[in-house]
């Protein structure tokens, strides 16, 4: 048998959880592979909302300008009458931008759009994905894992990923349990082209009772997202002579004509969550741990910031630091998931009926935390911000907070003696307008230590140094 070829890590699939995962430890310098088993890039928009706290995420990592560009907002849902008249919502409660949070509503992306430009973001730090390379065995001991692949081939790796979906390969492979329930039915959803709709709302007719179907028209592209409960015969209904039986069957209109059918799946409504993100040296990662209703936009977005709180903590651990820190990882986003799913499955039962597809505060995921975790320091310190929240933007005189943090580096922000070193920028804000003050609240001679994940670490104040020295120190910094 030919030699294994050797990396740090091994993440297996190529979707936005692993893509977000390659590029956080590409630019850490961390040595990893990319596989997957499709033969290229998926093309379809199974997610298609960027919540706010992902477009947070992407501005870090480099993205944000070109999604932005790809993107555009979500129109309003106009909800038909059989009588012919409609009623016409917004998606979201009109949030706007403030200097604290600077996106406030999500932003529609077809998912292969947001894909391809994280490959091109990838491919600027010079890694690729590997298409057609099939994870068919995995082999671990305390010292790493062997990966076979279908045609053969071997790789040893320290740590391996599976970000590869919710019928993951690897969750099978070390028997992790997938508890969770299956909502009655199947849904269909089929990227098209079509005519007989205008493009400025989200068209739905039907209700629960009459079977669904809806027509959202997918910014940056010109192409309708058509979303309904599923044929009687399945995929094989999914064409366009199939659809447009459908079309005509549900809203009861001759003018509404599908030309040309890109994508198309009929799927469960499943809500599950794994048992466990960790067995030894594999790690699970995105719909591989949880599986969500496609309402409310959270599926992709959670499975994204799964990798986003994992990236630097698996360079940490390689480059020295305590191995615990990987438990951190199933600790703090666990329970975010779980959480997620219960809101997942809340406003499915919502779009079901005639109470709309309405999305709150919650589905933007900005004020999702960490707040009981281990790495929560607590020094007693009386903020606006605490230990486990979310950082906050703030414009000072030079620079965005945002600006300050992005990069695979611990912050401090505020006034402390505690010097800069490789891995910590201890930033110098001039508060030019005292927003930073407005959104953090810091005491007289209080300081900020700020994660590489952009999650408030601890919050000190004159005396603490000591103490942030030596989490720091634990944490390899």
């Amino acid at each position: 048998m030919a030699q294994a070829s050797k990396t740090d890590v091994l993440i297996v699939g190529a979707g936005p959880a692993g893509l977000t995962l390659a590029i956080d430890l590409a630019r850490r310098g961390v040595a990893f592979r990319l596989i997957d088993k499709a033969r290229q890039a998926f093309q379809g928009s199974r997610g298609k909302g960027v919540q706010p706290r992902s477009l947070e995420v992407f501005e870090d990592l480099g993205v944000l300008s070109p999604m932005l560009a790809a993107g555009g907002p979500y129109p309003p849902v106009r909800n038909y009458a059989p009588n012919g008249g409609f009623e016409e919502t917004a998606i979201g409660e009109g949030a706007t931008p403030t200097p604290a949070e600077p996106y406030a509503t999500p932003l529609m992306l077809p998912q292969f759009l947001t894909e391809a430009i994280l490959r091109e973001r990838l491919a600027a730090l010079g890694h690729s994905p590997e298409y057609a390379s099939e994870l068919t065995g995995i082999d671990q001991d305390a010292e790493g894992v062997t990966a076979t692949l279908a045609d053969g081939r071997t790789i040893r790796a320290r740590w391996l990923v599976g970000a590869d979906g919710g019928r993951s390969f690897v969750r099978h492979a070390l028997d992790i349990g997938f508890p969770g329930k299956a909502m009655p039915g199947l849904a269909m959803v089929a990227d098209t082209k079509l005519s007989g709709l205008t493009r400025e709302a989200w068209h739905v007719f039907g209700t629960r009772e009459t079977a669904q179907v809806s027509f959202c028209p997918l910014a940056g592209t010109d192409l309708f997202q058509i979303q309904g409960h599923a044929p009687a015969d399945g995929e094989a209904g999914l064409t366009v002579e199939g659809l447009n039986t459908l079309i005509r069957e549900r809203t009861g209109h001759n003018d509404i004509v599908v030309h040309e059918v890109f994508w198309a799946s009929v799927y469960g409504l499943n809500a599950r969550l794994a048992d466990r993100y960790r067995v030894g040296r594999v790690l699970l990662a995105g719909d591989a741990a949880h599986i969500h209703p496609p309402t409310g936009g959270q599926g992709l977005n959670t499975s994204l910031q799964d990798a986003y709180n994992l990236g630097w903590k698996l360079a940490a651990v390689l480059a020295g630091a305590p191995e615990t820190l990987i438990d951190t990882y199933e600790a703090e986003r666990r329970p975010i998931a779980a959480g997620v799913l219960g809101l997942s499955t809340d406003l499915l039962a919502k779009a079901m009926t005639r109470q709309g597809m309405k999305r709150g505060r919650e589905a933007r995921q900005l004020d999702l935390g960490y707040a009981g975790s281990s790495l929560s320091l607590d020094l007693g310190v009386d903020a606006k911000i605490a230990p486990g929240d979310r950082a906050p933007d703030a414009p000072c005189r030079d620079q965005r907070v945002f600006e300050v943090l992005a990069g695979p580096h611990w912050t401090l922000l505020g006034e402390t003696r505690i010097a800069p070193r490789p891995g910590l920028v201890v930033a110098d804000l001039v508060d030019k307008d005292g927003w930073f003050a407005d959104a953090y609240g810091l005491p007289p001679g209080g300081f900020v230590l700020v994660r590489p994940d952009g999650y408030v670490a601890t919050v000190g104040q004159a005396g603490d140094e000591a103490a942030v020295q030596a989490y720091l120190a634990k944490l390899g910094v």
